[in-house]
């Protein structure tokens, strides 16, 4: 995980974290203020939003007070609410799979290229050619992320247990990349732990310094519990970093995420 805290990825995570709880569209003049507490300058709070103009994931709208401003979409929307669940760690481990089994003719292959990225960025691991797997907690944004894309027709999703021939475990380090996604975790807790013993031993930070941490280690987080989708705990390696950076990661949120509140809307 690099540490590219790009102004369309705070963006994208302001909205997430604060956005939505706007009484209407957020004030094109209140995106340039907030992110420019996170270090973006207005012309590429101004650009950024444009990009996510047209990829679908704002929409302009007149805010409260009239002037000019930006929402999410409805897609957008749903987006969001999935990661909720999936970023504030709300769905329970699921001891079962879901696998999901595709094929998509050879005149169509853009949208094979779709599917595979997709999957994967739900967290699935590749089995085989045309077979993918995921713990069974994530059918329901699985199943969410393939109509909105109309990919329903070249899909078939099962759901059961994993029989052999090899032990779990050994067949999850080949389907994941465990060595890369403990990297991961080790990097967020690299950058983002520090902070947090700060919180523990010094004084409370004021509104803005609490919302442009809590914004910065969210815009690293939420990138995790997509990579790492919530495989069990038992077939993981003993020592798995993933535990400390969820801790870590939630005790920033309960310390800071009200407490930046207070500077988004003051």
């Amino acid at each position: 995980m690099v540490e590219q805290h790009t102004p369309r990825s705070l963006i994208v995570t302001f909205y997430g974290a604060y956005g939505r709880s706007f009484d209407g569209a957020v004030p094109v003049s209140a995106l340039v203020r907030l992110l420019g507490a996170a270090g973006v300058d207005a012309p590429s709070v101004r650009s950024s939003v444009s990009r996510l103009k047209r990829r679908g994931f704002l929409v302009p709208a007149k805010a409260p007070d009239g002037s000019a401003g930006y929402e999410p979409s409805e897609e957008a929307r749903l987006l969001l609410e999935d990661g909720d669940r999936r970023i504030y760690g709300a769905v329970p481990v699921s001891p079962e799979w879901l696998v999901a089994v595709f094929s998509v003719p050879e005149q169509e292959r853009n949208k094979r290229h779709l599917l595979r990225s997709r999957l994967a960025r739900l967290g699935f691991g590749a089995v085989a050619p045309g077979v993918w797997i995921a713990p069974a907690q994530l059918a329901e944004e699985t199943e969410h992320t393939l109509d909105r894309l109309h990919l329903t027709a070249y899909v078939e999703l099962f759901r059961g247990a994993h029989l052999g021939f090899a032990p779990t475990a050994e067949a999850v380090a080949r389907w994941w990349d465990l060595a890369a996604l403990a990297k991961q975790h080790e990097e967020f807790l690299d950058l983002h732990e520090p902070a947090l013993r700060a919180l523990q031993s010094g004084p409370e930070p004021s509104p803005e310094a609490a919302y442009r941490t809590y914004l910065t280690a969210l815009d690293s987080w939420r990138r995790l519990p997509y990579a790492d989708p919530g495989l069990p705990r038992e077939l993981l390696p003993a020592d798995w970093p993933g535990d400390r950076a969820a801790a870590v990661f939630a005790e920033l949120h309960a310390r800071l995420r009200d407490a930046g509140a207070r500077f988004v809307q003051p």
